[in-house]
């Protein structure tokens, strides 16, 4: 039972990169995003923005796999 808490909070993080994609996405080139880095916000382009959200993303859907395989 212990093995399903740390799927659990993975999987809420896939969703929540999944949401961040899905606003960047659907924002106008002309809106100003910032990205957090560390304590720190910087403004970034939203592609960038976005480029970012998906490395995460994958590297989450990564450690899922890994956390499930046998």
């Amino acid at each position: 039972m212990a093995e399903a808490t740390p799927a659990l909070g993975l999987i809420k993080e896939l969703r929540s990169h999944e949401v961040a994609i899905a606003e960047l996405n659907h924002l106008s080139s002309s809106r100003a995003v910032y990205q957090k880095n560390g304590n720190i916000f910087f403004q970034t382009t939203i592609q960038k923005a976005a480029a970012s959200e998906q490395k995460q993303l994958d590297l989450a859907k990564a450690k899922l796999e890994k956390l499930n395989s046998p």
